[in-house]
């Protein structure tokens, strides 16, 4: 006999008190833990776009740098107060994987299980200790699942506007959804016009609303991106280029060590339960959007984490048996699960430990020397002469380093940074008047900027003093005497995707 129902009343109570308990301590902890290193590199980049309002950037919608923002307006310009937003973003990642537990028939026991499994994921720890754009898309995509199961059991249309308004503030911050989406229909599609029909609510209305309100929702950023091209585009096909052959060999793998291996288990009893349980037929568009959607990802070259979202919908599915029939078991696996994510996500170690760590979760490192980057910077500036320091421009490979120094550069006398990376091409060139010595800040190596420019010589090399050979350790601060020519003329040929 089906459970599918219409109602509220076919579920089972929410274990509300033990649920919220878990996303709470995970919530606390990862405040804890928010200022044990630094910044990130993407970080400081939002922090420096927030101050350039904007409906968009060439490389994502606006949401997570006004998020960056306020944060930093209501809390200050440090890591904690900009890591509070995603703290409660996890708290609430962990409630709705409570919830697409419940939805799929989980009790109580099987509700835990849910959260607990969610609060022991790499990857769920790694985007709630950062601000990243993955953070909000994570919390957002559970609940696109949420109410896509909620359509599936109930078939009840009220729930259409509900979908449109989660799926237009997913695209306030990432496009990712829309693959999510496409997933889904094409797996819907496959089974038939019949299947499709018995799936989804009868009234043919409500789901042009819901587009209706995605649309009007995102419709902003969207039009940002039609007026400039759709520069996102430009930076997805570069990421997918950069992602290469060995980067689709090793898609799985890495998906499931930034999951957690410890997991895969559940999510694979999850699976198994969609597929037999008769009961919880309707779930099964959402398991085989997973496969769906790696393969989707896999074309286009984009990130190992991109499906996360359903896998961790579908590890929900199998918490209920697990909790009935292998408590001991779970114990076990939550303990394991829990011991390798916070050491692999989380800034437990030293800060100093980091090169070994960074090989699980390379964000980790990027955390590290950006004072010492600033420090460095500041002692080549110092090597300028004073009179020509008015019209002297510092100048930066990438957004990082111009996030590092706009937020570390004035305390130590340095002036705005430039740079042709992303978005910060679109906030120069430089001013008229600057056309005196160039200091130059790029990666170790990475010398192609200096052929713009006349007379370049390294200055200082930066020691992020911790060891860790992240991206900018060794970086070079170098001191240019001028541009090769005028600065706008020269300004398209340094911009960067």
């Amino acid at each position: 006999m089906s459970t599918r129902g219409n109602t509220e009343t076919d579920l089972r109570p929410f274990a509300l008190h033990p649920v919220m308990t878990i996303a709470t301590v995970v919530a606390t902890g990862l405040v804890v833990l928010s200022g044990r290193y630094g910044f990130h590199r993407d970080e400081l980049y939002f922090l420096l776009a927030g101050r350039h309002a904007a409906w968009g950037y060439v490389d994502q919608p606006p949401l997570t740098p006004l998020i960056a923002r306020l944060s930093a307006d209501a809390l200050g310009e440090n890591p904690t107060a900009l890591r509070t937003v995603p703290a409660l973003l996890t708290a609430a990642t962990v409630a709705l994987t409570a919830l697409i537990a419940r939805e799929c028939g989980a009790g109580r026991g099987g509700q835990i299980l849910a959260a607990a499994c969610c609060a022991c994921s790499g990857y769920v720890l790694a985007v709630g200790h950062l601000l990243s754009t993955s953070t909000f898309d994570l919390t957002v995509e559970l609940a696109v699942v949420l109410v896509v199961l909620r359509l599936l059991r109930t078939r009840d249309s009220r729930w259409w506007p509900a979908l449109g308004a989660a799926v237009g503030i997913a695209l306030l911050n990432k496009q990712l959804v829309l693959a999510l989406l496409l997933a889904l229909l094409v797996v819907l599609l496959a089974a038939g016009p019949r299947d499709l029909a018995r799936r989804l609510p009868p009234d043919p209305r409500l789901p042009l609303v819901a587009v209706a309100l995605a649309l009007l929702i995102a419709a902003p950023t969207l039009w940002w991106q039609a007026a400039h091209g759709w520069p996102e585009l430009r930076v997805a096909h570069l990421i997918s280029a950069g992602s290469g052959l060995t980067g689709r060999l090793l898609f799985l793998p890495q998906q499931a060590l930034q999951f957690s291996p410890f997991l895969i288990p559940v999510a694979v009893l999850g699976a198994r339960r969609i597929l037999r349980d008769d009961t919880l037929g309707w779930a099964r568009p959402v398991l085989f959007a997973h496969p769906v959607l790696c393969l989707l990802v896999l074309v286009g070259g984009g990130k190992p984490y991109y499906p996360l979202p359903l896998l961790l919908a579908i590890t929900a599915a199998g918490c209920e048996d697990l909790a009935r029939r292998a408590r001991h078991r779970s114990g076990r696996t939550l303990v394991l699960a829990a011991a390798l994510s916070t050491l692999a996500a989380l800034p437990l170690l030293p800060a100093s430990a980091a090169s070994v760590t960074r090989n699980l979760d390379p964000d980790q490192g990027e955390q590290v020397g950006w004072p010492e980057l600033a420090r460095a910077t500041a002692s080549g500036w110092d090597a300028v002469p004073a009179d020509q320091r008015s019209r002297a421009v510092l100048l930066t490979a990438n957004y990082g380093e111009a996030g590092a120094l706009a937020h570390y550069g004035p305390a130590l006398g340095l002036p705005t940074p430039y740079s042709g990376h992303m978005s910060l091409a679109d906030w120069g060139p430089p001013p008229p008047g600057t056309d005196g010595p160039v200091l130059l800040v790029h990666p170790a190596g990475r010398s192609h900027l200096e052929k713009s420019f006349t007379g370049c010589r390294t200055l200082a090399r930066v020691d992020n003093g911790q060891g860790v050979d992240n991206h900018e350790q060794g970086a070079e601060v170098v001191l240019c005497d001028g541009p090769h020519q005028p600065w706008p003329e020269l300004w398209p040929q340094l911009r960067r995707y």
